[in-house]
């Protein structure tokens, strides 16, 4: 195997187990998203480690949203109103606990348009007439 693609697998490999563990992070921590990270974790997975990439596909809480996002780009309603409760909650407690200054309203931005970019997602598969 050239070194090169050693090194890509490596860092690919090194993507995906940051994002994974980003993504379980998030799963108790409001305002952070889970489902973009473990999307992540999923590309790279399959680029670097075909173990990781089958424990995600074959997980209770992964698989089916990578399932989904495969089959269509799918985002289901539950995860769209999970994160943006969970970014309303986030956005609130910076609001009401921090200075306001351009951090918080550059945060507060990045999940307004990571809202916008999560409801322009399908919820499921268009019919076919």
């Amino acid at each position: 195997m050239p070194a090169s693609s050693k090194l890509a697998r490596l860092l690919f490999g090194l993507l995906a187990y940051v994002s994974l563990a980003i993504g379980l992070v998030a799963i108790v921590i409001p305002g952070l998203p889970t489902t973009e990270f473990i999307l992540l974790a999923a590309w790279a997975a399959t680029r670097s480690s075909p173990r990781l990439s089958a424990w995600l596909d074959n997980h209770r809480l992964f698989g089916p949203i990578l399932s989904n996002w495969r089959n269509g780009k799918i985002i289901a309603r539950r995860a769209k109103v999970s994160a943006t409760v969970s970014m309303l909650l986030c956005a609130t407690l910076m609001l009401v606990m921090l200075d306001h200054g351009w951090p918080i309203y550059l945060a507060i931005t990045g999940m307004g348009l990571g809202n916008l970019w999560i409801w322009s997602r399908p919820e499921s598969l268009a019919r076919q007439p």
